[in-house]
């Protein structure tokens, strides 16, 4: 039985279309970042996981890979290393940690990622650059990355101090530098003092 020209062809594009397709999606993933900062920690948690540098480079900002540049200099460490667990405690998970609170203003975006090691809120900042969102680890080292606000741990926290703050309030003319119930403590003069 012999193919037909028309069937050959058909299967030669057929067979470009599954290639091409595959190495778009191999793109993809090199890319990086995410359409949210969430989906961004996604794939970065995912390429740790993975021990997948490629990856883990293709979820930071540019300045996050010049500060790496930087600490693998200064500490005389291999590239890879600096990159290893993503920048960031939470990637210590065995699975998936608890994301909330994303909040974006302009380029800049922040979420709260549960660190299970620490048992606490980690808060990990984001920039979007060249159209998705990327981890801001070197923005945030050099300064300038601008916060989108602050975190619901930083506010829950606010909150339950202003809750529990006892103190008395000062008063106009109030002197606020007064112990209540001391007697205080005067010095005796030494014994050869003349």
């Amino acid at each position: 039985m012999s193919l037909s020209f028309l069937q050959r062809t058909f299967g030669l594009f057929l067979l470009l279309a599954m290639v091409g397709s595959m190495l778009a999606c191999g793109q993809s993933a090199l890319q990086g970042g995410g359409a949210t900062p969430s989906d961004a920690y996604k794939k970065l948690y995912e390429a740790v996981k993975s021990k997948n540098t490629e990856a883990i480079k293709s979820n930071m900002s540019k300045k996050t890979h010049e500060f790496a540049e930087m600490v693998s200099a200064k500490n005389n460490t291999p590239i890879e290393k600096v990159f290893e667990n993503g920048f960031t405690a939470t990637t210590f998970a065995n699975s998936l940690p608890e994301i909330r609170d994303e909040r974006i203003k302009e380029q800049y975006a922040a979420i709260e990622v549960w660190n299970e090691r620490d048992k606490k809120w980690e808060d990990l900042g984001f920039v979007n650059e060249d159209g998705s969102w990327k981890l801001a680890v070197g923005e945030m080292f050099s300064g300038t990355f601008k916060s989108p606000g602050k975190g619901r741990d930083q506010r829950e926290k606010e909150a339950a101090n202003a809750v529990g703050n006892t103190l008395i309030p000062a008063f106009p003319g109030m002197n606020t530098n007064v112990n209540m119930n001391v007697t205080p403590v005067v010095p005796r003069p030494a014994a050869n003092a003349k």
